[in-house]
């Protein structure tokens, strides 16, 4: 028996020897299965303008964006693969099969670029890729589209990704600081279609927190009941999307004391609150990001309540300083500024004044939301954190109070309580719309929603 050549294709130990004879057989009688002709994305017609934003600020120099690539979890297993966020503005491909694809934009004459796209088309039914490709096989991880059919959803050149390796240097957004920074900075404002995925991931997010109050009592009977909320939540994300925007923080008790909680393997008290921090990533990448503290009996305990509420006037207090013109700090300073007399008041700050209320909350009020959960990190300072906010921008104010559970500066009564309040907004010519706000903020209203959840 004659076996076949696998140089190439991403066979592993224990994939069976293939006969040169199977080999032929799998070659043939195949009906074809191309793509329709109406293909194209929805958002293709508007990532040209994206381009030309881009184009606009390198004049003459070749620009790389690339994908990503896939990585290994273990052994000859991949974590699921994401396209990188600045590929999927500039492209509008926002699938796992984007792995290892490249989008170049040649200069073009004096100013302007051309955009080709170098992928890797669909595994021929004439090889033995298609069937024996772990990574890239099409009856391994499903089919992609060839060239042509690439080519119509994205209104792109496309190009097979065999040609990118004979291609002259360039800048590169995963090694150029410079380009990283302005693509970065290009994304910080919203086009409508944007803000249409980013409330349908608000929404879908709303969705999940009502699923999460009603598996509450099977959550509270389970010896780590925050994987079970965890599983809850990523189960409603998978279904409406891509999955969670992030990895699900729920954190029971003194592990709301802890800001990224993801190990989530504790059990639930119905004496003490439950801080998730959650969101839906739909398909098209953009995230929703929104935090709710919950009490597990339904209602919050006195000192639960004095602590929340706190929390609850330091947000109202950022939201509105929520305006274009605005400085992007300015919804940070509020916050921490109705955080820090309240603190004095209770007794724990001797003064207002000061950076001494940071022992209690630890981190910034809010950050920019889109693709990403923190999106635009690599823009310039000058216009993000030292800003100015502009209609269309998208961000979250989430003050919070964490407060130790070995804190020997609190009286016992507060040790161990952690709050956040989290929702995303949108600036809008007068200010700022609440996107989230189908989700309760207010105690009263929080137990009376949860009331109605677990009684359904």
């Amino acid at each position: 028996m004659n076996e076949s050549v696998t140089a190439g294709i991403g066979v592993v130990s224990h994939d069976l020897p293939v006969s040169s004879e199977f080999a032929s057989f799998m070659a043939g009688d195949w009906a074809d299965t191309s793509l329709p002709e109406e293909i194209r994305l929805t958002v293709a017609d508007l990532t040209p303008a994206r381009r030309d934003r881009l184009s606009a600020h390198f004049p003459g120099e070749r620009l790389i964006v690339p994908a990503g690539e896939l990585k290994v979890r273990s052994n000859d297993c991949d974590y699921r693969f994401r396209p990188h966020s600045a590929y999927t503005w500039l492209t509008g491909l926002a699938g796992e099969e984007q792995a290892g694809h490249v989008l170049v934009l040649e200069p073009d004459g004096p100013s302007g670029h051309e955009a080709v796209l170098y992928i890797r088309p669909r595994s021929l039914r004439t090889g033995e890729a298609f069937y024996r490709d772990r990574r890239y096989g099409e009856f391994w991880v499903g089919r992609r589209p060839d060239l042509a059919e690439a080519e119509r959803m994205t209104g792109i050149r496309c190009v097979h990704l065999d040609g990118y390796g004979d291609l002259p240097p360039g800048r590169n957004a995963a090694s150029d600081a410079e380009l990283a920074a302005v693509l970065s900075g290009l994304r910080l404002v919203k086009d409508a279609w944007e803000l249409g995925q980013l409330q349908l991931a608000v929404d879908h997010t709303v969705t999940g927190f009502e699923d999460v109050v009603r598996a509450l009592p099977r959550a509270l009977a389970h010896p780590r009941g925050e994987r079970w909320i965890e599983g809850v939540f990523g189960l409603r994300a998978r279904v409406e999307g891509n999955g969670t925007g992030y990895e699900t923080i729920a954190a029971s008790g003194a592990h709301a004391c802890v800001l990224h909680w993801i190990r989530n393997d504790g059990p639930l008290d119905a004496r003490q609150l439950l801080l998730l921090d959650a969101g839906v990533e739909t398909d098209s990448l953009y995230t929703a990001d929104i935090t709710r503290t919950l009490p597990l009996s339904g209602r919050f305990s006195s000192v639960q309540q004095q602590v929340y509420e706190l929390v609850l006037a330091a947000q109202e207090a950022g939201i509105a300083a929520l305006k274009p013109g605005a400085s992007f700090r300015d919804f940070h300073r509020a916050c921490m500024r109705v955080i820090a007399e309240g603190l004095k008041e209770w007794g724990v700050l001797k003064s207002a004044e000061g950076d001494f209320h940071r022992r209690y909350t630890l981190c910034s009020s809010g950050h920019m939301l889109g693709l990403d959960v923190h999106d635009c990190a690599q823009a310039r300072a000058e216009v993000y954190l030292d800003g100015i906010l502009e209609e269309g921008q998208v961000l979250t104010v989430e003050p919070g109070l964490y407060l130790q559970p070995d804190d020997e500066t609190l009286p016992p009564e507060l040790r161990g309580i952690g709050v956040r309040i989290e929702d995303d907004l949108v600036i809008t010519s007068e200010g700022a719309r609440l996107m989230s706000d189908a989700l309760p903020r207010t105690p009263a209203a929080i137990e009376a929603w949860m009331g109605t959840l677990l009684e359904g």
